[in-house]
């Protein structure tokens, strides 16, 4: 019987394997055989991906520069949503075709999956309670929240030795730790953070310091060996670039007329 059982774990791991490289080698084809990409994207990030208080329908950057690809394909677009933690095994594991949710590409989640062109950069900062944090000592032996999963975690253990880091199903959630007091800071990307607290009601209190830890470059997720739609998908960010779209695209939710104001300091380029 334990040979037997053996037997057939080896079976159904082979056939798992097997089903993922299929889903990477076809994932194009299928998706317009099947008229339609299936994206991961955040529900609770403005302004990359949150559910909209009029429309009650998830709107966003990252959710625009979906719909671009999704034209370019000519399929329509399937949102689901994802969290930092979560992300990368709905890929693996075929249930989402695209990541589209704030994710740094790095070197270490390259050994796993294939990522775009950077199509957003920005850098990791803090939210901390105004005026109480003017230099990185400040926040040694602090708590600092943060999202399970995401690479904040460990650019802040890495930075801040001595702080304690907790870590939250959300960013919501880490804000709503800080003003309870059972944080010191929040940290994770400057437009993260410029969108949770732009949400806040008491945000006058809070502010984010000019302190960076780190370039954070995001790339949009595919399966390892996907190489066919990280093709398309590479030479539609470029076109976007070229067009002046990318650019308009940045504008609607950074523009100087947002609440989440932010300076475009970057291009779609091969290079990243």
């Amino acid at each position: 019987m334990k040979k037997l059982g053996m037997l057939l774990f080896v079976v159904a791991s082979l056939a798992m394997v097997f089903t993922r490289v299929v889903l990477a080698a076809d994932s194009l084809a299928e998706i317009k055989k099947k008229g339609v990409i299936v994206a991961g994207v955040k529900d609770s990030t403005p302004p990359f991906g949150y559910i909209d208080e009029k429309s009650r329908q998830l709107v966003g950057y990252d959710i625009d520069i979906v719909n671009a690809i999704a034209k370019k394909l000519g399929v329509r677009v399937e949102l689901k949503t994802v969290t930092s933690a979560s992300r990368m095994p709905q890929l693996q594991e075929g249930h989402i075709d695209i990541i589209a949710a704030t994710m740094t590409k790095n070197a270490e989640r390259a050994k796993v999956i294939d990522f775009s062109h950077a199509y957003f950069l920005t850098g990791q900062k803090f939210i901390t309670r105004k005026g109480s944090v003017k230099n990185l000592k400040d926040l040694e032996g602090k708590r600092i929240g943060t999202a399970k999963g995401s690479t904040s975690e460990q650019n802040v253990k890495k930075a801040i030795p001595t702080a304690t880091v907790l870590s939250f199903d959300d960013y919501p959630q880490a804000l709503l730790a800080l003003q309870q007091g059972k944080v010191q800071a929040v940290t994770t990307d400057e437009a993260i953070l410029a969108g949770i607290l732009s949400k806040t009601p008491n945000k006058a209190q809070f502010e984010i310091p000019n302190l960076q830890i780190s370039d954070e470059p995001y790339g949009l997720g595919m399966r390892k060996g996907d190489k066919n739609l990280v093709s398309l998908v590479n030479k539609t960010l470029l076109e976007l670039e070229q067009s002046g779209e990318a650019a308009r695209i940045f504008s609607k939710w950074f523009g100087p007329t947002t609440q989440f104001h932010l300076q475009r300091t970057f291009k779609i380029t091969a290079a990243k």
